[in-house]
């Protein structure tokens, strides 16, 4: 990391955001672990990327909230600091809508997001795929990979090869799970 990348990086405000996410404690995964957990290996995974976008990390913290938080008041968010604006729409980029398929979700994401968006969506989806690793339905492991493949390599495809490698050898391990349980 160079000097000018950790200068903007220390400048970066992240516990208000943090916070706000703690409305997610106690909203259980599939596959273990709560949702606030989630938010934050999310935001992990774009720094092991490479990724100090203050915006981008400050809404991978909070990406779940108005999807996982019905009563969210996001008035709270758009309060924050002078990014916060940035931040809630980055985060609408990301949410589902309702009755929005998630098909038509991760379209929508491919066809019309952001980079940003979509760099927070292939980080979110490498979370939500080693959590999987805990998950024991395995209709639901299957479902969840074949979607990956299908919606989200395309998208990891364009901004990062290396979190595409990444998702792709997640894949592999999930497919062989289902492989030799099937056996």
């Amino acid at each position: 990391m160079t000097t000018e990348e950790m200068l903007r990086l220390k400048s970066t405000f992240l516990a208000p955001y943090m916070q706000l996410a703690t409305a997610l404690i106690g909203k259980v995964r599939e596959g273990g672990g709560n949702m606030f957990r989630h938010q934050i290996d999310t935001m992990a995974t774009l720094i092991d990327y490479g990724y100090i976008d203050p915006v981008l990390l400050k809404a991978s913290i909070v990406h779940d909230l108005i999807e996982d938080v019905p009563d969210f008041n996001h008035n709270l968010l758009l309060s924050i600091d002078f990014e916060s604006p940035s931040v809630y729409g980055l985060v609408l980029e990301v949410t589902r809508l309702p009755g929005e398929t998630k098909p038509e979700f991760l379209g929508r994401i491919r066809q019309q997001g952001s980079r940003s968006a979509k760099i927070l969506k292939v980080a979110d989806r490498i979370s939500n795929m080693i959590a999987l690793g805990f998950v024991i339905d395995t209709e639901f492991i299957g479902r969840y990979t074949e979607e990956t493949v299908k919606y989200v390599f395309p998208i990891a495809e364009e901004v990062d090869k290396a979190m595409l490698a990444e998702l792709q050898s997640l894949v592999d391990s999930r497919q062989t799970y289902l492989s030799r349980i099937k056996e």
